[in-house]
């Protein structure tokens, strides 16, 4: 986003990214539930998101290496989720490792904490357009 916005409408930007993003790799984790072979994958970003967030605006820290943190002016927008193969489950007689409930809890969830990040942007939106139209006047 551009210089308009505030860290806090930044940040909620970027973490609805990245819930679309998981919501994107839970999606096909259930839809290869029955495959064989198949490997879940996870998604993580909430610790590189609030390191971001933390880091914004920090002024001259730079990382010049992009697998370092990111840091300093824009750090936000340079965040990356993490998609790896889910260790935290076990393997069928199959091979798959897709753990059913464990990814219509993780959906469910994801869409609540995605719902809440646009509804809390859109009253950010709401109060810059007040703002912008003079108070209502």
């Amino acid at each position: 986003m551009s210089g308009l916005f505030d860290k806090t409408t930044n940040a909620l930007a970027a973490s609805a990214n990245f819930r679309q993003l998981r919501q994107n790799v839970t999606s096909a984790n259930i839809a290869n539930a029955e495959t064989p072979g198949y490997v879940a994958k996870k998604v993580d970003f909430e610790d590189a998101l609030a390191r971001a967030v933390d880091l914004e605006g920090t002024g001259s820290l730079q990382a010049p290496n992009p697998e370092h943190y990111a840091t300093g002016r824009g750090s936000l927008s340079r965040v990356r989720a993490d998609v790896y193969d889910n260790p935290d489950v076990n393997k069928n007689v199959d091979g798959n490792t897709v753990d059913l409930e464990r990814e219509m809890s993780t959906l469910a969830e994801n869409s609540i904490m995605y719902k809440a990040a646009v509804q809390l942007i859109n009253k950010k939106l709401a109060a810059l357009k007040y703002a912008a139209s003079e108070g209502g006047r």
